[in-house]
Order: structure tokens, then C-alpha cells, then sequence
């Protein structure tokens, strides 16, 4: 039998090291929120995919689905030949998406591509070519994802030149000193020093932040974009790549806002470990691009089409939304009862089950990444995956998959809690 090591001998040999792996074992299967390597051993996953199994590991209903669609057909290109099961996924993202305005939603293959034709989108709208985004987001790895990227090791280390007509701000955080009135002002900066507001089609957003490290947007900051974008003609987006289907407590993280944006990119959990992607926005928006302005050969595959109607039937059947609240409780009492053992836990934060855990030393008050690998090593030696995030690389974030099962939750509790008190 083939044993891990071998088979990281034979990665390094074949792959670049460009494709940074944090694991050095292989999987061999996986069910609900458990993962077991091909030499047997058991873990906990509270990765689940970086956010992409809110429905778990092989969920039945979402394999019995692509069973079914792939004894139809897997693949004609949409924009070939229709399927009715990709306007029906539609209708459906129009429905639950925030707002009662008219939308129509296209798919994609992944984050990045949402990302970038929700861009094209917003150019095409308002024939301006300007973009703000945040420092600390996260958008993907293609160049206009990595150009409104605010993290630049790894992700755009060596890679530039960049797409012009991208701008960042100071996104708000509290913890570290920026406020919704500084960020604010930094916007108004902005206007004044680099681009004119005329000439911006679009303000780009996590509604929490995901590789930046779980901060949360403050509600008034939300409310001050949405005015200003208003006022001077821009679009906002709301990348919901990683808060969407359940993860924050809602179907979507806009949803805890009382704000609606006027494009909304989505992927991970959309179709339960199968590569899709959407853009959703305002009809008269979406319909800005002329015809075959967007697309793409997989963009919207029937098998990932069908997997997305499940994982919406799990989401709902399953209460997983209410399900997300209690294991966010159950995780967050953990952590707030460790903090007086654990003097490097700066903060707990995040809404509903998407939380995270940020470190510091307790002495200076800086960013401690190396307490946060420890952390991550000894649970992982213990049968947990965690994930770290973080301009510094400070902060673990929770991303179970919201199917737990209650035993499985609390051995990954009673992990966590010895990892930190190591």
C-alpha cells in the first residue's frame, strides 16, 4: 500500500510549490464533517474545503442528485444548449438573494470568475472603469482578482503588473485601530487624490472578510456605502464567496444588513464540493453586457447545476441556518471560557458560524502567528483541521461544516480547547 510520505515524495517531484498544500497526508474518503486518510487515520474537518462544504462531506441528497444528472448528460456548454435546470437555479438565487428588485443571476465555474465578470458587469452598467476595494480582502487569484486583492504575500507576490484603475481603502477595524470614520475618510481621500467619484463603477465588499481574517463590517459602514454609492452613480458588490448558504446564521451575510447591494458574487457552497459560481444583480445591471459578453465553456455545468439544487433543498429541509446559530454558540462559549487561561486570545468574532479566533502577544499586543501555528499543529496531531487567515497569519477561523453531528462537535471542542491551553 502506498503510504503518505510516498505520495509526498511523488507531489514535490510532479507539482510546483507554487500550489502550497498544509496538509502532508492524503485523503481517502470523507462523510459529513469527518475526513480519513489513506493510511487510516481519522480527522475532524474544520476546513471543510476552505468553506465550500456548509452541507458536509457527501451529503446523499447532493450525490443522488449528480447521480441522476449524469445519467442525462454532464455537459453541452449552456450557452450552446440550454438546460432548464440552470434557470431554474436562477430563479431560485433571484428569490433568496436580499432585495425585492428585479435580478437575474449567471454562473460560473468559480470565485474568481464571479468575481471578475461581476467587474465586467459593473464597467459595462456604467461605462466607468474605476474599482474600489479593501485592504485585507480576498477576491481570487486571477489578475483583476489579485489587483482588488489587499493581501500581497502570498497571493501577488511576483506577479505584477496589476489591472489599473484599482484602488484600496483602510477597511474598518476596530481591534486594530481603523474606524468606520476613518475608512470613510480614507474613501473621501480618495476622491480627492486619485479618481473622481464619476469615474468609479463599482465599490467592492466582504461583508466579512475572509482571508483578512473574519472581520466583520460594522452596519453603519455598510449603510455610509450604499449612500455613497448612491449619490455619485456606483455600484456595490457584495462578495459573498465565502459568508454565503447558511454560513453566517442567514442565507447570506447582506442579509444581517439593512442594505441591499446591487451585485452579489457567490461560490464555495453553492453546489456542495462541486465548482460554481454566481454573479446575481439587478436585472436592468446584468443585462448591460451584450450578448455572448459573458459565459464560459463549464460555466454553470448541469452536474454542479444539480448539486446546487440539493445543497438550497439541505439548506432549508435541514434548518441549517438555525443549525449555524447553535454551533456558533457552543464554539463561541468554548473560546470566551479558554480566554482567562489563554492570555494570547485577543479577540473572538464573526457572525453566526463563520468565527474566528485572533491571537497576540500579550506583552506587546502585536500579531502572534507563531502561537497560532502552534495551535493549528497540535490540534491537527490530534485529529483537527484548522485553517489560519490574517494579513499576519494570527488568526484561526472555523469553517465546519454546519451538518455536524453534536458528538462529532464536541470531540472537535474538547480538541481546540487542549490545543490552546497546550
Amino acid at each position: 500500500m502506498d503510504t503518505n510520505r510516498d505520495w509526498q515524495q511523488r507531489k514535490n517531484q510532479s507539482t510546483p510549490r507554487g500550489v502550497g498544500v498544509m496538509c502532508d497526508f492524503y485523503a481517502e474518503r470523507a462523510l459529513n464533517a469527518e475526513l480519513w486518510d489513506i493510511e487510516g487515520r481519522r480527522y475532524i474537518d474544520f476546513g471543510a474545503g476552505i468553506a465550500v462544504l456548509n452541507t458536509g462531506h457527501s451529503h446523499p441528497r447532493i450525490l443522488a442528485a449528480v447521480s441522476e444528472q449524469l445519467q442525462r448528460f454532464s455537459h453541452t456548454a449552456y450557452q450552446i444548449v440550454p438546460y432548464a435546470s440552470y434557470v431554474a437555479l436562477a430563479e431560485k438565487i433571484n428569490q433568496i438573494t436580499p432585495g425585492t428588485h428585479a435580478k437575474k443571476t449567471a454562473f460560473f465555474s468559480t470565485g474568481a470568475e464571479a468575481v471578475e465578470n461581476a467587474i465586467k458587469i459593473a464597467r459595462s452598467a456604467t461605462g466607468r472603469a474605476g474599482v474600489i476595494a479593501f485592504s485585507g480582502g480576498f477576491h481570487g487569484r486571477t489578475m483583476m482578482g489579485m489587483a482588488l486583492t489587499g493581501k500581497v504575500e502570498p497571493y501577488k507576490t511576483g506577479f505584477g503588473p496589476f489591472p489599473a484603475e484599482v484602488f484600496h481603502v483602510p477597511f474598518p477595524n476596530a481591534l486594530h485601530g481603523v474606524t468606520v470614520e476613518q475608512s470613510l475618510a480614507a474613501l473621501n481621500t480618495l476622491f480627492k487624490a486619485d479618481i473622481e467619484p464619476k469615474r468609479v463603477a463599482a465599490i467592492i465588499i466582504e461583508p466579512v472578510q475572509g482571508e483578512g481574517g473574519f472581520y466583520v463590517a460594522p452596519a453603519e459602514f455598510m449603510r455610509a456605502l450604499r449612500a455613497l454609492c448612491d449619490t455619485h452613480g456606483i455600484l456595490l458588490i457584495a462578495d459573498e464567496i465565502q459568508t454565503g448558504f447558511a454560513r453566517t446564521g442567514k442565507m447570506f451575510a447582506m442579509d444581517h444588513y439593512d442594505v441591499v447591494p446591487d451585485l452579489m458574487t457567490m461560490a464555495k457552497s453553492l453546489a456542495g464540493g462541486l465548482p460554481l459560481s454566481a454573479v446575481c444583480g439587478r436585472a436592468e445591471i446584468m443585462d448591460a453586457p451584450r450578448p455572448g459578453g459573458l459565459g464560459g465553456t463549464y460555466g454553470g455545468n448541469p452536474l454542479a447545476v444539480a448539486a446546487a439544487h440539493a445543497v438550497l433543498d439541505v439548506i432549508e429541509e435541514e434548518r441549517l441556518c438555525e443549525r449555524a446559530v447553535t454551533v456558533a454558540q457552543r464554539l463561541r462559549d468554548r473560546l470566551e471560557a479558554a480566554r482567562a487561561d489563554v492570555p494570547e486570545i485577543a479577540e473572538v468574532r464573526g457572525i453566526g458560524a463563520m468565527l474566528a479566533v485572533e491571537f497576540s502577544d500579550p506583552q506587546t499586543g502585536a500579531p502572534n502567528p507563531a502561537f497560532t501555528k502552534k495551535v493549528q499543529a497540535h490540534a491537527m496531531s490530534n485529529g483537527l483541521l484548522l485553517l489560519t487567515c490574517g494579513g499576519y497569519g494570527q488568526v484561526i477561523r472555523f469553517l465546519c461544516p454546519l451538518t455536524i453531528g453534536d458528538a462529532v462537535l464536541d470531540e472537535a471542542l474538547d480538541i481546540l480547547d487542549a490545543a490552546l491551553r497546550a
